[in-house]
């Protein structure tokens, strides 16, 4: 007599229901069964793949396959990504270049591919929509997907289908993914890093407030540094903590985050899955060959980094309302530093002066190793609303349609604007929208 819907558990091989009090599937044989209560009727998950960039080398490198990989610039970078090996030592994102070999000196550091990356993860996004429409995309390599909207499959439970895709990303792009599975956004996405790599874990309705009780409030949603100490200036330093504070008195002491944490505390997130997320911010860096303090050699290359970040803008058809600065001093010390701009724009000299003026405020002698701009409170741009010193002209194509067409035929050095001529040599720099 086959298992009560409720009651059957799931083998992450052949996505298969079993028996609950299974220990192998008697379809595979295989022991990874996922068991839980609610199993079958959670329709919110966090997809992750694990360690992305390296997992990504490692497949096409079989050189580098039982070795540690760190993605990153070997001169003066900093880790892009690493693989679990690297991870054993005490490697992880975002770590100087120099301190990750000094723990992991036997490593593989590999510089970043991002086409390829991208490449890689538009086949994962393309797979996860099979599924369902309500796909979220957080970044490259993550996203939320909610069942709710997807078609029947033959009565498969998400639950299933997710083991499915898993398999299927596993064996046809040889990367392997995480999946956290729970009833909404911010329970999903702590569980997809529960049982990682290769991981499925599920997080019900019933366990959900005592399984937090006990966790740092870091693990909550909007926990920063600076938050998490203030929070534990005030005693609370456990997620249960919080639970046990009245809504009124989170939202008296901080405001409309108290409330959201009041609200994850207990389990609780209202936010829906959303398929269009829109970039909120559009940016450019770069770490620098040699540490610099000179104002004169780095605005050329701020012009440089302006100039890429306008011509993103002017694809996506936004304009922003905000500039931001950001400088990484000599001794590893991240500065950013923001300005509101009196209208929105995508032009490259508003961007570049509003940018200029920041630096010049930080400009007082100190040595920077890294140099980016970005812009930010994105709206939809509407040709006309700038002064275009040509608008009496001819029309045709837009500059940053012009200039992007040559450098995509070309390289990037081979057309630049009259001012953006570079005298000094960035590192080679990297482009992000949020």
């Amino acid at each position: 007599m086959p298992a009560e819907p409720d009651r059957d558990a799931l083998c992450r091989d052949c996505a298969g229901r079993v028996a609950f009090e299974a220990r192998t599937c008697p379809g595979c044989g295989s022991a990874r069964i996922v068991r839980h209560r609610e199993l079958h009727a959670l329709g919110v998950a966090h997809l992750d793949c694990d360690a992305f960039y390296a997992a990504i080398e490692k497949r096409d490198r079989p050189e580098l396959r039982e070795v540690p990989v760190i993605v990153g610039r070997r001169h003066r970078g900093v880790v892009a990504a690493c693989c679990y090996q690297a991870r054993t030592h005490g490697v992880h994102s975002a770590m100087p270049m120099f301190q990750a070999l000094k723990a992991c000196p036997e490593a593989a550091v590999v510089p970043p591919d991002m086409r390829k990356y991208q490449a890689v993860g538009r086949e994962v996004r393309s797979l996860m929509l099979r599924l369902t429409p309500l796909v979220e995309p957080l970044s490259i390599d993550e996203a939320f997907m909610d069942f709710s909207g997807a078609p029947p499959r033959r009565r498969a439970s998400p639950a299933q289908l997710l083991a499915r895709l898993a398999r299927h990303v596993e064996a046809t792009l040889s990367i392997t993914v995480s999946i956290g599975l729970s009833y909404n956004k911010f329970l999903a996405k702590i569980a997809s890093d529960l049982d990682k790599p290769r991981g499925y874990a599920v997080i019900g309705r019933a366990e959900a407030q005592e399984f937090l009780a006990g966790q740092p409030v870091r693990l909550l949603w909007g926990v920063g540094e600076a938050l998490q100490q203030r929070l534990a200036r005030d005693g609370i330093t456990q997620i249960g903590q919080i639970a046990g504070v009245s809504e009124k008195e989170m939202v008296s002491r901080y405001g409309k985050i108290g409330r959201q944490l009041w609200s994850f505390a207990r389990g609780e997130d209202e936010r829906p899955v959303n398929p269009v997320r829109e970039a909120k911010s559009i940016s450019s860096e770069t770490t620098l060959d040699e540490d610099l303090s000179d104002p004169a050699r780095l605005r050329p290359i701020l012009r440089q980094l302006t100039g890429k970040v306008a011509r993103r803008m002017e694809k996506a058809g936004v304009a922003g309302r905000g500039v931001t600065l950001k400088l990484k001093t000599s001794d590893f010390r991240l500065l950013t530093r923001s300005r509101r701009l009196e209208h929105a724009t995508c032009s490259p000299e508003a961007i570049y002066r509003a940018g200029e003026r920041l630096l010049s405020g930080e400009a007082d002698g100190r040595a920077f190793r890294l140099i980016g701009i970005g812009t930010h409170d994105l709206v939809k741009n509407r040709p006309g609303t700038e002064e275009d010193l040509f608008a009496d002209m001819v029309p045709g194509p837009p500059v940053g349609q012009v200039l992007d067409a040559v450098q995509e035929k070309f390289g990037e050095g081979a057309l630049v604007r009259g001012h953006g001529r570079r005298t000094a040599s960035p590192r080679g720099g990297s482009s992000k929208a949020k």
